[in-house]
């Protein structure tokens, strides 16, 4: 097939920058969790929204709490980040 000559002028994103930039389009404003591993680059991209806000957790189960109330309270969908682990049982 022949080229037509243009170029794309999307913005290209990694599946982390992906994650983030769809929470952000779902209106989600804080996110709870613990970072490790393979998440990191979600937490990279994480780092760079201006419109969500990260509280840490001291443990897995601690921020699945975290979201389940921030869900029941408010009726919203919540996001609790987490990776495989010793914790994460």
């Amino acid at each position: 097939m022949a080229s037509s000559g243009t170029t794309s002028t999307r913005k290209r994103f990694t599946g982390a920058e992906f994650i983030v930039h769809f929470l952000e389009q779902q209106g989600i404003k804080i996110v709870t969790g613990i970072p490790g591993g393979s998440i990191l680059p979600v937490y990279d991209a994480l780092s760079q929204s201006t419109q969500i806000r990260h509280i840490l957790a001291r443990h897995e189960q601690g921020a699945g709490f975290i979201a389940q109330g921030m869900a029941r309270t408010d009726g919203k969908p919540a996001v609790c980040m987490a990776c495989s682990g010793p914790g994460a049982d």
